[in-house]
């Protein structure tokens, strides 16, 4: 008697690119379910007692840090955009 198939993949691999594979989302805020008690009460606390700066200073200090972060942006991608032209042009030359 002829033995039996053990395994096959057979088509799998068009059935699960069919709507594509995409990375897992990573959310802002991961759940701490399943976290340790203990470490999740002192973190908390921990959150808690961390105010050394004042609320309004602290949110200016974050809209700074934000504008140079989209001024550097807005930088590369002008570079970018040059860099581009630059060898479009040699190209076509």
């Amino acid at each position: 008697m002829a033995k039996s198939k053990n395994h096959t993949n057979h088509n799998q691999n068009s059935k699960a690119h069919r709507n594509g594979i995409y990375r897992p989302k990573r959310f802002r805020c991961p759940s701490m379910k399943g976290v340790d008690r203990k470490y999740l009460r002192n973190l908390r606390f921990a959150r808690k007692h961390n105010r050394l700066i004042p609320k309004e200073e602290r949110r200016e200090m974050r809209e700074e840090r934000h504008r140079i972060k989209m001024a550097k942006r807005a930088a590369a991608k002008a570079e970018a955009k040059t860099a581009v032209k630059a060898t479009s042009t040699t190209t076509t030359s």
